[in-house]
């Protein structure tokens, strides 16, 4: 199956330079050159990635991916964000806002190809790893699904991004280990050399904010130094 991509660009050049780098990949590709556009588009087809600039007349990128991610419809939808902006700070806040990556001009035609392909490849169907528990939550990989399970409660459905899926599998196939970051990219992004370390900080803020409506989002403890781990017995605050 050939992947569609949607370029939301507002700069015909830099939108046809990553149009022509992705046909070539033998990805299929649209463009539009702002985010009104984009979203009539999407409303008649969503594509499998959104490659989305920061700075675009009307709506910022930034504003649009925070919409995206609050419709139930597209906010599984993966982003790559592309900007001019380079700082840390300015990452984060592109990560914050729902981007699944990061990609600031100028930019390698290739990297950006890579990347692209990091992000397809993460929303493959998980392995199948058995039905997993740990504490009050319960995950099916096979349904996709996960569980909070509390005594005496009926069991509440938690959704989480496909990433967030990945990471809460991973966490719960390997119950009370510390994990480094550098672990978690190897294993949940699959050692993908162009995802940056921070990108794990903000997807396990994430896992944590949809754990969160369900009291289970302590049961994923910070270890000072080391990474993260989910734990049978949280600290209590």
């Amino acid at each position: 199956m050939t992947h569609r991509i949607l370029i939301v660009e507002d700069e015909p050049s830099i939108a046809e330079l990553i149009a022509i780098n992705l046909t070539h990949a033998g990805y299929e590709v649209e463009k539009a050159l702002q985010t009104d556009l984009a979203l009539s588009m999407m409303k008649v087809r969503l594509p499998d990635l959104l490659i989305l600039d920061w700075m675009l007349p009307g709506k910022s990128g930034v504003q649009f991916a925070k919409e995206l991610r609050a419709n139930e419809r597209t906010k599984s939808l993966p982003i790559l964000m592309l900007t001019a902006k380079s700082e840390e700070s300015d990452k984060v806040l592109g990560l914050d806002s729902g981007a699944d990556d990061y990609v600031t001009k100028p930019f390698s035609p290739k990297e950006l190809v890579a990347r692209v392909r990091a992000i397809l490849r993460r929303q493959a169907p998980v392995e199948d790893t058995g039905p997993l528990a740990v504490g009050p939550l319960k995950l099916d990989s096979s349904s996709h699904r996960v569980l909070a399970v509390w005594p005496n409660l009926e069991p509440r459905p938690i959704s989480l991004g496909p990433t967030e899926f990945r990471l809460l599998q991973y966490f719960m196939a390997n119950p009370e280990r510390v994990h480094s970051r550098t672990s978690l990219l190897d294993n949940v992004w699959g050692n993908e050399v162009y995802i940056e370390e921070r990108t794990v900080d903000v997807h396990i803020k994430r896992l944590r904010q949809a754990l969160a409506p369900f009291d289970c989002d302590r049961f994923i403890e910070t270890v000072r130094g080391s990474g993260y781990r989910i734990t049978k017995t949280p600290t209590e605050t």
